[in-house]
Parts: C-alpha cells; structure tokens; sequence
C-alpha cells in the first residue's frame, strides 16, 4: 500500500511538471502571435507617416496619434499604434549617426511603437 501511493505520487509529480511546462509554451506560442499582430501596427505608424514623404509635418495636431500627450490610435483589430517624428537634422542624426556627404541633405527620424495585448514592438527608421 505504502510502495502505491509512493507511485502515484511521482507519478502526480511528473504530470503536474509536464503540464506546467505544456501550459508555458502554449501561452508563449501565443505571445508569438501577438508579437507579429504588433510589429505591423508598428509598421501600420511608418507607412502612414511616409504617406506625407517628402516633407512630413512635425505638428502633433497634424499627427494626432504623434505624441506622448496623445493616447495611442487604434486599428481594427485591437491593436494601438503610437508614432514620433523628429527632425536629424544636416548630418543624419538619429539622434546619433552617420554624416551626410552630398546636398541636399535632410533627414528624418520616424519612430512607430505598437501595442497589441500587452506586447509591444517598435520599428525606427531615417529617410
């Protein structure tokens, strides 16, 4: 009796262990998931900034969503996007960089952060 229940209890052990390890991996399997819905409202920022590519307007009244002062805009799909524009200036700083050898040169720094259940990914990028 005594040599049973030591069984079924390693046994319990084992199962609990495995099922916790099981239930980790599903739940980051899902987190993967939600990575990628992110990295696109990213993206989702950038392009509608790029629309404007030639000379992108720095007002944060023009961006409404540009701003730490502005709550993040929302997509359709429960994802949140939050963009920040800033000027390089002459020498392509971004704010810290490399140097611009030909006129004209002028560049912008376009940072866009997106949400999606609690994770987040960025995307920089200079033109």
């Amino acid at each position: 009796m005594i040599y049973a229940i030591f069984v079924v209890a390693i046994m319990l052990a084992i199962s609990f262990g495995i099922s916790e390890i099981l239930i980790s991996q599903v739940k980051m399997l899902g987190d993967m998931g939600h990575s990628v819905v992110a990295l696109y409202a990213a993206d989702s920022g950038v392009e509608k900034v790029l629309i404007d590519r030639q000379t992108p307007n720095l007002d944060s009244h023009y961006y409404s969503c540009y701003s730490l002062s502005v709550p993040p805009c929302s997509l359709d799909n429960g994802s949140t996007y939050q963009v920040f524009v800033t000027e390089g200036g002459s020498t392509g700083d971004c704010p810290g960089g490399e140097s611009c050898e030909e006129p004209p040169c002028f560049y912008y720094c376009i940072k866009s952060i997106g949400i999606y259940k609690d994770v987040k990914r960025a995307i920089e990028i200079k033109y």
